[in-house]
């Protein structure tokens, strides 16, 4: 009886294969060729990937880093600093460190989150790549890759705008947590900051939820300085300059007080005459103050102005109203006019 024993036989080596030519050259077997490439080659193979995926990765991390320094020092220099003693000074003090503590919590987390966005990418992109050269068949996978991103691209158009204008806003600093800004139909202050939506507390306690890729503009004002900005409107009848020359004193006083001085950056300045209006002259005093202290010095202006302008006779006009009243005689005469009336009435009857 005769046994037939098929060999096990390899196919010859790829052209791509430079371990596997080389041993089959040395060897002359299609065979070694192909178990050292599997032994050595791919191997080789592998090892050289994860290397490219070690060095491009720490590249990328320390592109990232850089953006992550840049975007911790801000945009935009600190506010002017102020030098000053007391209670005062040091709550403008506070407030500086907790905004700078604030930007760099702020950067580090957008630092974080973008490295692990480059690494996911690249042990996709590396990950594919072994697969491939251990002999899987990547094409459906590359295929149904394509196919749901494209499905997450339609279906996420709003989600993807959302979260770049939310690092873009991050990155150039144009807000956080703690400011006051006007995004268009919503304003106050900001409470929380993600890559999705920005979250408003209004004056009147509503909380917005505005999504980032809804805000055309940004209008911050809170961000390194303040203005109070206070208009005054006095008689027609009084004298401007004098009126001129007391809103600067009060300014200057102001100024001077210890208990606000460190909240102003400026000393107030009187710019003149704003306006020519139906009832007054409008006046205006105005002075750049630290975030957020604008509505507190503007409130102590208006305090100081109304008692110093009482103590000048400097009128302040409001709406008045004229009433006539009759007196006791032209009543009496309207009554015997009517009581005349109905006596000649009844004759007539």
């Amino acid at each position: 009886m005769l046994v037939h024993v098929s060999s096990f036989h390899l196919s010859a080596c790829s052209d791509d294969s430079a371990v596997c030519a080389w041993l089959e050259d040395r060897t002359g077997s299609a065979t070694a060729g192909n178990v050292g490439e599997w032994l050595v080659g791919k191997p080789l193979s592998i090892l050289l990937l994860l290397v490219v995926f070690v060095v491009v990765r720490w590249f990328l991390h320390r592109v990232v880093d850089r953006l992550v320094a840049g975007a911790q020092n801000g945009v935009l220099p600190d506010r002017v600093p102020r030098f000053g003693f007391g209670k005062a000074a040091q709550q403008a003090q506070a407030r500086d460190v907790a905004t700078a503590t604030r930007r760099v919590q702020r950067a580090q987390t957008m630092g974080s989150l973008l490295k692990s966005i480059v690494t996911g990418i690249l042990i996709a992109v590396i990950g594919t790549m072994v697969l491939s050269e251990i002999g899987v068949n990547i094409a459906p996978i590359i295929a149904s890759a394509g196919i749901v991103g494209v499905a997450v691209g339609f279906g996420a158009q709003s989600l993807v705008k959302d979260f770049f204008s939310g690092v873009f806003m991050i990155f150039e600093d144009q807000f956080g947590v703690g400011d006051v800004v006007d995004v268009g139909d919503a304003s106050g202050t900001v409470e929380a900051v993600t890559l999705r939506v920005t979250r408003l507390r209004s004056l009147d306690g509503t909380v917005w939820y505005v999504p980032n890729g809804e805000i055309l503009r940004v209008g911050n004002l809170s961000q390194n300085w303040s203005r109070a900005v206070v208009d005054i409107g006095v008689a027609y009848e009084s004298d401007v300059d004098r009126s001129l020359e007391v809103l600067r004193e009060i300014g200057a006083e102001l100024y001077a007080d210890e208990e606000f001085r460190d909240l102003m950056i400026e000393e107030p300045e009187v710019t003149g005459v704003e306006g020519l209006g139906a009832d007054s002259i409008d006046l205006r005093i105005m002075v750049k103050t630290a975030p957020l202290q604008n509505w507190t010095i503007a409130r102590q202006l208006r305090k100081r102005i109304k008692a110093r302008f009482d103590e000048e006779g400097i009128e302040i006009p409001f709406a008045q109203r004229v009433v006539w009243h009759r007196n006791e005689e032209a009543r009496d005469s309207a009554e015997l006019q009517a009581s005349e009336a109905r006596t000649a009435g009844e004759a007539t009857d």
